[in-house]
């Protein structure tokens, strides 16, 4: 049978022989297999003896507002097209998602063929409740945003899921702190490569474990424990007694209590500040 239309085409997340036996027989057959890599995309297919010469392109983020017409073209003439990222499901948090929603609007059929994905490997591997989830992806990179969307989810009561660089993960964690208090995370790195690991515990106890490497490697998905209602909460008067007996500043303060109760020190310290602000 020809193939037609837009496949989105599942794929490994490290291990090559992640991939269902249907995405080889999709990215065998197709007119253009589009990637994001075409050097990762070529190790790939070759591993699994799949010739591409001439049928493969480039389609990333940088370039794929331009791409997009010459794969629309081909897809409204018949043909077919295999959309492939580095590393799982494409257009979750990678590119595509412009091609997707032209081949939509043209009325082009777009066939899932699901495989791996770094959010649900990551959850069913988490130990966390997998039952409700919120998959944020990459936080903003300014403070300023960050800290906003951080304090906009600090309240959501699904398991909360992340991707993050290697290079930010410490300072994430320590954010997290802040707006989200101590709460169960797993960082899960190098999911399905050689050197797959799993940290698990507080958010603290993972950041001292980071901290004391000379260097984090890797692709990371971050999973985190949802907010829970049973949280211990302080009362303004028992604040008001650790104020007068504290003899250190609001953030030193906001910080020991926060630990000692499981609530974000972001929320402890501005009502630390405002019943000082009182008198």
């Amino acid at each position: 049978m020809e193939l037609s239309g837009l496949y989105i085409v599942a794929c490994p997340l490290g291990n090559p022989e992640d991939i269902t036996i249907r995405a080889l027989k999709i990215l065998s057959e197709v007119d253009i297999i589009a990637a994001e890599d075409t050097r990762e995309s070529k190790r790939l297919l070759l591993y699994h003896g799949i010739e591409a010469a001439g049928r493969l392109v480039s389609c990333h983020e940088h370039n794929e507002r331009d791409r997009l017409a010459e794969l629309i073209a081909r897809l409204v003439q018949g043909g077919s097209v295999a959309l492939i990222t580095d590393a799982g499901t494409p257009t979750v948090s990678d590119p595509g998602f412009p091609l997707v929603r032209k081949a939509v609007e043209e009325r082009i059929p777009v066939i899932p063929v699901p495989g791996p994905s770094a959010v649900t490997a990551a959850l069913a591997a988490s130990g966390l409740p997998t039952d409700s989830f919120y998959f944020e992806g990459f936080l903003p990179k300014k403070k300023g945003k960050r800290e906003k969307r951080l304090d906009d989810l600090a309240g959501i009561a699904a398991t909360l899921v992340f991707f993050e660089s290697p290079r930010r993960i410490a300072e994430t964690l320590k954010e997290m702190i802040e707006f989200f208090g101590d709460r169960e995370g797993v960082v899960c790195r190098e999911m399905t490569k050689p050197y797959e690991e799993f940290l698990r515990g507080r958010l603290s106890a993972i950041r001292r474990d980071l901290d004391q490497r000379p260097a984090v490697k890797g692709e990371i998905t971050l999973v985190v424990a949802g907010s829970t209602e049973q949280k211990t909460e302080l009362d303004q008067a028992e604040i008001r007694r650790e104020i007068e007996r504290a003899d250190c500043g609001a953030s030193e303060l906001a910080a020991t209590l926060a630990a000692r109760c499981g609530v974000p020190r972001k929320k402890i310290y501005k009502e630390i500040l405002r019943i000082k602000n009182e008198g």
